[in-house]
């Protein structure tokens, strides 16, 4: 039996390729090789992670295909959102589409690379049809993590406001903060932001014992009141428990109040505002109650279907 090139046996490949390698169209319709797409193929042992993916469809697709969307922000170390369809743009038409790849076709291609459109555009193509949640999420963590500049992303959205997206991320920018350091921080941080209640502080550091500043995930600092996620490390990781039994005892003897949310909390929107609510009031909160009303629920809309979106500019046609 002969050999599988070297070569051949760590990415997706095209079948010009395999045969100049020394590999047959026989051998290529046999057990040792698996069709990706039309002309692309991987050796059957080859583990298809999301890079090489994306790798063996811009083999199948034209030389001028770019990564966007959610797909070109997970390519940055983003563990959030659908891992398929992997998100493609052309510019131009394009009739043949490879299984497993969404193609955004455009008359003028954004500002990108060889191989990726740049960040501001691909969050431009997210915000097109995400949920205002979602876009919350990714936006933060674009921020924080110093990948997404929102002046670049304001003059990309100005000078071509024709563009899918175009509009709903400039209304998203203003829900945005680059304090939160993780998902579930932009979560709640928007949940409770839709429910009418106090606007509060993200990861700004305090003081509560005169020794040590702390950083609260949220923190109502009038009232002395925060909101900490706790994340499977903080269950699993001993240093890190033990690690919490002693700042939240320094908090308690400050006279600062916490909520610890977890995951199954999270999942339970309505609980958690009821909970943070609570403890506001205790502490002294007298403003309105939150209202979970249709208004709220809009955080789970698109952020297309927003009832104060401008109104998207004609696009363009040349």
């Amino acid at each position: 039996m002969r050999e599988i090139p070297e070569e051949l046996r760590s990415r997706p490949f095209t079948r010009a390729e395999a045969i100049a390698a020394g590999v047959s169209s026989r051998m290529l319709q046999g057990k040792r090789f698996v069709r990706v797409h039309a002309g692309v193929y991987r050796w059957v042992g080859l583990v298809m992670t999301q890079t090489r993916a994306i790798d063996a469809a811009r083999l199948a697709l034209p030389a001028g295909a770019r990564t966007t969307g959610i797909t070109r922000l997970q390519q940055l170390g983003l563990d959030y959102g659908p891992r398929e369809p992997l998100h493609f743009v052309v510019e131009g038409d394009l009739h043949l589409v490879p299984a497993g790849v969404f193609l955004h076709r455009t008359v003028l291609m954004p500002p990108a690379d060889d191989t990726c459109v740049d960040v501001a555009a691909s969050f431009v193509a997210y915000c097109a049809t995400a949920r205002v949640i979602d876009a919350v999420k990714v936006g933060d963590w674009l921020l924080h993590r110093g990948h997404l500049d929102p002046y670049d992303l304001l003059v990309l959205a100005e000078r071509e406001p024709w563009r899918d997206g175009a509009v709903e991320a400039r209304w998203i920018l203003q829900h945005l903060d680059a304090g939160a350091r993780s998902v579930p921080e932009s979560e709640m941080r928007i949940l409770l932001g839709f429910s009418g209640l106090p606007e509060p502080e993200v990861n700004q550091p305090f003081d509560p014992t005169g020794a040590l500043p702390y950083l609260l995930d949220l923190y109502y600092r009038l009232f002395r009141v925060g909101v900490e996620y706790e994340g499977s490390q903080h269950q699993q990781e001993r240093a890190v428990y033990v690690g919490d039994i002693g700042r939240y005892a320094d908090l308690r003897r400050a006279g600062v109040t916490y909520v610890q949310v977890t995951k199954e909390l999270l999942g339970r929107p309505r609980s958690l505002i009821g909970t943070v609510y609570r403890e506001l009031v205790a502490a002294g909160y007298e403003g309105p109650t939150p209202k979970l009303d249709a208004d709220w629920l809009r955080v789970f809309s698109r952020v297309s279907a927003m009832p104060d979106l401008p109104r998207r500019s004609r696009r363009r046609t040349a």
